[in-house]
């Protein structure tokens, strides 16, 4: 026997190398009392799952090109890919708290994320700032794609709850984000016209 196996130790000792049941698999949802149906709560569960991974990977995606980007705009883009990656993180505690609110179970692994987003992986190497920029852009446009649907498809199953944080987080988030990025691929004179 071992001290960590050792009923002696008491108390104090973690009890290490647990494991569990599921006690809910992911793509279900459990009934709570908000006031929505199991089909509404299904159905956004299912599209802020899908959201909330394609999130995580955009957020990856910032967090890569903010580490990577260079040339003589590296200082400004490195501070705003910084900042919009801070921004997509809070979205993402967002929709996995809707996820969660709603009865369901948030995509939580970037493995699981991986396996279902639609946001196309990047190269692994460095690749030039404006192919960064534009890769953003597409998985932008992308997310605000299905976000759009989502909220309108939500209001109209009354899921007031899943539309509001479409529209004011990931919506306009999004869109203020994709302009800063588009800007900076605007070709013009830096001194002189």
């Amino acid at each position: 026997m071992t001290v960590t196996d050792s009923p002696a130790v008491g108390g104090s000792q973690p009890r290490l190398h647990q494991k569990g049941q599921v006690i809910q698999e992911f793509g279900t949802v459990k009934q709570f009392p908000i006031g929505l149906s199991y089909e509404a709560r299904m159905y956004a569960c299912q599209r802020l799952n899908q959201l909330l991974a394609d999130t995580q990977i955009l957020h990856g995606l910032y967090k890569k090109h903010h580490w990577l980007v260079r040339g003589a705009t590296f200082y400004q883009l490195h501070l705003v890919l910084d900042k919009h990656a801070g921004e997509q993180l809070d979205i993402v505690d967002a929709l996995a708290e809707r996820v969660q609110t709603l009865g369901g179970v948030a995509v939580g692994d970037p493995r699981h994320a991986a396996e279902i987003t639609s946001i196309p992986r990047p190269p692994n190497g460095v690749e030039e700032v404006p192919a960064m920029l534009s890769r953003l852009l597409e998985a932008h446009e992308a997310i605000l794609v299905a976000a759009h649907d989502a909220a309108a498809r939500a209001a109209g199953l009354g899921d007031d709850g899943t539309n509001d944080l479409l529209v004011s987080q990931v919506v306009r988030t999004g869109e203020l984000q994709a302009w800063v990025l588009a800007e900076h691929l605007v070709d013009t004179p830096l001194v002189r016209s």
